[in-house]
């Protein structure tokens, strides 16, 4: 009596949970049978000789009166389900790649399907999984914030954000640090590139600044992560968030997760995605809180320069001014180049202004070399 283990029948395993007494094993181990075949049958109450059924004889019902009013089950192999057994991460094939985003994305990489050789399992698989888990998931933290922007007043929603960033100037120690990048060389490439492209597909300078800050947060870690229970918390993904400003008013602040991992492309359908959705009302509790780090531009109608302030518990913001000619000296000589100014604000409790200045050579070393992004 007690949980039942049929032996395995094809590559399945079935697990049956009766607390009654097989009478007859109907299939043997190791054999194939079809769907709906009878696998076994449970005598209920204990009756063992009077239950017993000849296979011609099987019911095809889960149950069936016998003799005595007692009542006997079945089991087909429609009738239970397939139970999976866990397998030990340490036994799973998967890429280091695959791994590392995996963990990044909370995926058990037991319930991922490999495309690879031997059923290995790449990034792709483990990213594709995710989606269709977070596309499986409730809508009701999207519908709250299509509902709240339908009717908030631009006031409202100002009122919070000057809560947040109350809050953040009291608790948060800021440092500024503030350098100039010639953009000669990233415009260049970028104009080249979109030659190349149909007008729904060019990049935008928004999308190669967010890249390159992902790519330099490798090099400098630090400021990716959060000041919790007073300390701090490097994270391991990299997620950008990037303010988006709402026609009705105010900024939300979704985030591209993983964007070290991802190419141009990727981070450019991403950002498109973003920002229709967020405008829309359509963004999920994860976009908009798993943000590591945030970035903000005023593009090409904003100031030169940008002193943001940190959203907590992030401890760094890059704040990318106006893209303005301006002139350098240039090998000995003086010669006009578009340069952008960018400002790093900085929590002084998680790191300083070395590690800042770090980062914003590594910065400034990707927008010199925006091929290799």
């Amino acid at each position: 009596m007690g949980k039942f283990i049929m032996p395995s029948l094809g590559s399945q395993m079935i697990e049956v949970f009766e607390d009654e007494i097989i009478t007859e094993l109907v299939a043997n181990e190791g054999e194939v049978i079809p769907v709906g075949s009878v696998m076994a049958i449970i005598n209920g109450e204990g009756e063992t000789e009077n239950a017993k059924v000849k296979l011609s004889e099987a019911p095809k019902d889960k149950m069936k009166e016998t003799r005595g009013d007692k009542k006997q089950k079945v089991i087909t192999k429609e009738s239970v389900t397939p139970h999976k057994e866990a397998v030990p991460l340490h036994r799973v094939k998967a890429s280091p790649l695959a791994r590392r985003v995996a963990e990044d994305l909370n995926v058990d990489l037991s319930k991922v399907n490999g495309s690879g050789a031997g059923g290995t399992i790449h990034r792709n698989d483990v990213e594709t999984f995710a989606q269709q888990q977070t596309s499986n998931e409730p809508f009701d933290k999207e519908v709250e914030m299509a509902e709240h922007l339908s009717k908030a007043e631009g006031k409202s929603m100002r009122q919070s954000i000057a809560a947040a960033m109350s809050r953040s100037n009291k608790e948060i120690p800021h440092y500024y640090l503030e350098t100039d990048i010639d953009m000669k060389a990233a415009l260049e490439w970028l104009s080249a590139e979109n030659e190349n492209r149909s007008v729904n597909e060019r990049l935008l300078t928004s999308m190669l600044l967010i890249k390159a800050v992902a790519n330099a947060l490798t090099k400098v870690p630090e400021l990716n992560g959060f000041w919790t229970d007073e300390a701090m918390h490097i994270e391991e993904g990299i997620h950008i968030g990037f303010a988006i400003s709402l026609r009705q008013g105010g900024l939300v602040i979704p985030a591209i997760l993983n964007a070290d991992l991802k190419s141009l492309d990727e981070v450019r359908s991403d950002f498109i995605d973003m920002v229709t959705r967020t405008r829309e009302g359509h963004l999920r509790s994860r976009e908009i809180s798993s943000a590591t780090i945030t970035v903000t531009s005023l593009g090409e109608r904003g100031a030169q320069k940008v002193y943001g302030v940190i959203y907590p518990p992030q401890v760094a913001l890059i704040g990318f001014g106006k893209i303005t000619d301006r002139a350098q000296a240039i090998d000995g000589s003086i010669g006009i180049r578009p340069t952008l100014s960018v400002v790093l604000a900085g929590d002084h409790r998680a790191t300083d202004e070395h590690t800042g200045s770090q980062f914003l050579e590594k910065l400034n070393y990707q927008l010199q070399h925006p091929q290799d992004l």
